[in-house]
């Protein structure tokens, strides 16, 4: 089946299941590394119940977005309802690139994210509290957030994925604050080196993530997402990768959120290996 195919056959499923209604709520997590208060949103698929254990799917936005950008721009809600797993929206700042940085306390994203997030959707909400139920993936600045965060925290996720990532933004060292971050490369092109996600790749074992990235070729992220397919390719690491007509913007990403959500429903209902 080729990817036209796919998401016909995704679009008509979803077109049938249409009048379910996830509910979607809006919370402010708070966060002790940052001392403040993340606006977050959550969604629970119809008939969520207490009996039940929920996979959760964490889906980062990109630069200068918000939590909200998701829920607002795509049918992210009725796909949660279509595949029946919790999908979780937590704001990463702006210009954050979900790190931690050791200058500024008002940005500790990674530790948001992978730990405090993390325990406070496990605490309130009966899910699967494993990495088999877990996974992350992300658009543009969170795409690369969704990657490197699961590649460091492979005992947490099971599952990653990134929709057109800046999965290597060396080629662009004046843009989206990063120097503001980290520092200019030119002063510090280590600390730069060792945040790219495509220099991390050497921390994988294959099979232990399972991978899903996907760019649209008119998009300026598309020659870094190739490279890195290229280098997960060189190392032996099994990976989706897709790629199709689009550049780096909603109309995009409404649509790659549909075969990224089916990939990840795919993992969740995976029986376990004995």
């Amino acid at each position: 089946m080729n990817l036209k195919q796919f998401l016909f056959l995704s679009l008509a499923l979803f077109c049938f299941l249409g009048s379910k209604a996830a509910t979607v709520d809006t919370l402010n997590i708070p966060s002790r590394s940052m001392a403040k208060e993340i606006k977050t949103v959550v969604i629970l698929p119809k008939g969520y119940s207490a009996n039940t254990k929920y996979p959760v799917l964490y889906l980062l936005h990109g630069y200068s977005g918000n939590y909200s950008n998701w829920v607002k721009n795509t049918t992210v809600a009725s796909l949660a309802d279509q595949y029946g797993y919790m999908v979780v929206c937590p704001d990463g700042g702006f210009g954050s690139w979900y790190w931690d940085s050791a200058n500024d306390r008002n940005y500790q994203y990674e530790t948001f994210v992978s730990k405090e997030l993390v325990d406070y959707i496990d605490q309130h909400y009966t899910t699967v509290k494993d990495r088999k139920g877990r996974a992350i993936t992300g658009l543009s600045m969170g795409g690369h957030g969704a990657l490197s965060l699961a590649i460091k925290h492979q005992d947490l996720y099971g599952a990653a994925g990134s929709t057109a990532g800046g999965v290597d933004f060396r080629p662009f060292p004046l843009n989206w604050e990063i120097k503001d971050r980290i520092g200019n490369y030119a002063d510090v092109p280590q600390a730069w080196d060792d945040r790219v996600v495509i220099n991390m790749i050497p921390k994988l074992l294959n099979n232990k993530l399972r991978l899903m990235i996907d760019c649209g070729k008119e998009d300026f992220f598309y020659t870094v997402n190739i490279a890195l397919h290229d280098k997960l390719m060189y190392h032996n690491i099994n990976h989706t990768f897709v790629t199709s007509e689009g550049g780096h913007n909603w109309a995009y990403w409404s649509r790659s959120i549909i075969y990224q959500m089916a990939f990840f429903n795919e993992f969740f209902n995976q029986p376990e290996k004995k």
